[in-house]
C-alpha cells in the first residue's frame, strides 16, 4: 500500500520523478514488465493480511523486505500455519513448507536469513534481535515537549483518538497521505505554540512508521544477498545461508555468518503450550501490558477471550469500538474477579500473528 515518496528516488532504479505518489508496488511490476518481456509481475496494492491461507499456498517460496516487525511476525506466522504434519508419525510433511527468505536494514546495518518454517529459528525465535521501538513519556508529550518528534506524538496518541477525523473505526494508516497530513498539520500547529522547529511532512511519516533513513549502499548489499539466496534455493545450486548473515558498513565493511538456533519456547514455532504466570490479585490490565512489554511476547494490541463455565466470554478487545466500550470495565477488575481460575485457558488475537495463541494461566502466590 506504501506510495512512491520523493526521497526514494535516491537509492533505486525502478521509479522516477513522474512516478511521485503513485503505488510503489504497481509501479515497480509495471517497470520490471517492461524491461524483462519474459517475466510476468503481478502487483498487489494492498495489506498483506488481506489475503488468505490458499494465496500463501500457492508460492514456492517468499521474499519479504519488510518495514516493521509487525508485518515480519504475521508473515512468519502465516508460514507456520501451512505447515501439516503426519498423523501417524507426527514428522513434518517437507511438501508443505514455503521457504522465507528476509532482509533488513537500518541506516548502515543490515542483515539477511534463510528461514524453512518449522525447521530451523522463525523471526519469533529471535525477536530479541530486533531494536527496541523508542518511547516518549506521555506527560513530556502532553506537557512539556522539546522535540520536532514529541509533537508529532501528540498528535498520533492524543488528538487521533479524542478528533477521530476520519471516522470512529478509523486507525492510523502509515501508508495513508490523508493520514499522514492530518497528523504533520496538527504537530505544525503544537510545534509553532512551543517554539519547535523541525517538524516536516518527511520526519511525521518517519516518527508514524518508525522509519529509519534508508543508506543506500546497505540497501544494495542486503537485496543482493536476498537475491543471491533466493537463487540458490529455487535451483539448489548450492547449499542456502545457514541461516542469518550479519552486515555493517558504519565503519569499514563487516559480515559474518552464524546458525541461528530454534527457540524452544518459541510462541511461533514451538507447539509448545504457553504459561502466563500471573497473581489471582493481578488486574486484566496487568496482563495485557504484560503481554505487550514481555520480550517474550511482544505484541500490540491484545485481545483475550476465554471460556468459563463452558461459556465463551469475550475479556476485552480493542475493535471494533462497542466491544472495547462493552469490555473495558474489565480492565480494573481482578483475574480472580473476572472468574479466571489456575490452569484455564486464554486464547490471546494480536496484530503480529494471522492466528491466536493460547495460553494457560498459572496463579503464582505471594
Amino acid at each position: 500500500m506504501d506510495t512512491i515518496d520523493l526521497s526514494n528516488l535516491n537509492r533505486q532504479f525502478l521509479f522516477r520523478q513522474k512516478d511521485v505518489g503513485r503505488s510503489k508496488a504497481e509501479t515497480a511490476a509495471e517497470f520490471i514488465n517492461t524491461r524483462i518481456p519474459l517475466c510476468r509481475v503481478t502487483p498487489h496494492n494492498c495489506k498483506i493480511q488481506d489475503f488468505d491461507e490458499d494465496f500463501y499456498r500457492g508460492f514456492h517460496l517468499v521474499v519479504c523486505g519488510l518495514d516493521s516487525v509487525v508485518a515480519r511476525r504475521w508473515i512468519n506466522g502465516m508460514l507456520l500455519s501451512l505447515l501439516e504434519w503426519d498423523e501417524d508419525t507426527g514428522e513434518l510433511d517437507k511438501s508443505t513448507i514455503v521457504p522465507l527468505v528476509d532482509g533488513g536494514t537500518e541506516g548502515f546495518k543490515g542483515n539477511v536469513r534463510v528461514i524453512y518454517p518449522g525447521v530451523n529459528a522463525c523471526i519469533d525465535c529471535t525477536l530479541d534481535l530486533f531494536p527496541p521501538q523508542i518511547n516518549f513519556p506521555l506527560c513530556t508529550i502532553a506537557h512539556t515537549p522539546r522535540l520536532p518528534e514529541h509533537c508529532v506524538e501528540y498528535s498520533r496518541v492524543l488528538l487521533w483518538p479524542k478528533e477521530k477525523p476520519f471516522g470512529e473505526e478509523i486507525n492510523i494508516d502509515g501508508d495513508d497521505p490523508q493520514h499522514i497530513s492530518w497528523i504533520y498539520e496538527k504537530a505544525r500547529e503544537r510545534a509553532d505554540q512551543f517554539g519547535i522547529p523541525g517538524v516536516t511532512y518527511r520526519l511525521t511519516q518517519g516518527v508514524v512508521k518508525h522509519i529509519i533513513p534508508a543508506v543506500a549502499s546497505t540497501n544494495a548489499v542486503i537485496a543482493a544477498a536476498c537475491t543471491t539466496e533466493v537463487f540458490k534455493v529455487v535451483t539448489s545450486c548450492c547449499n542456502p545461508l545457514n541461516n542469518y548473515m550479519v552486515f555493517n558498513d558504519s565503519d569499514g565493511i563487516y559480515t559474518y555468518v552464524y546458525e541461528q538456533d530454534r527457540n524452544p519456547d518459541c510462541l511461533a514455532c514451538s507447539k509448545v503450550p504457553q504459561k502466563l504466570e500471573l497473581l489471582p490479585t493481578s488486574k486484566l490490565q496487568d496482563l495485557l501490558d504484560h503481554l505487550v512489554n514481555s520480550p517474550v511476547f511482544q505484541m500490540k494490541a491484545p485481545g483475550v477471550t476465554t471460556s468459563i463455565e463452558g461459556k465463551n466470554k469475550t475479556l476485552y478487545m480493542q475493535t471494533p469500538v462497542s466491544i472495547e466500550e462493552a469490555t473495558r470495565k474489565n480492565l480494573k477488575l481482578t483475574l480472580a474477579e473476572l472468574g479466571l481460575v489456575d490452569g484455564c485457558q486464554l486464547v490471546v488475537a494480536d496484530t503480529t500473528s494471522p492466528a491466536a495463541v493460547v495460553f494457560e494461566l498459572k496463579f503464582k502466590t505471594d
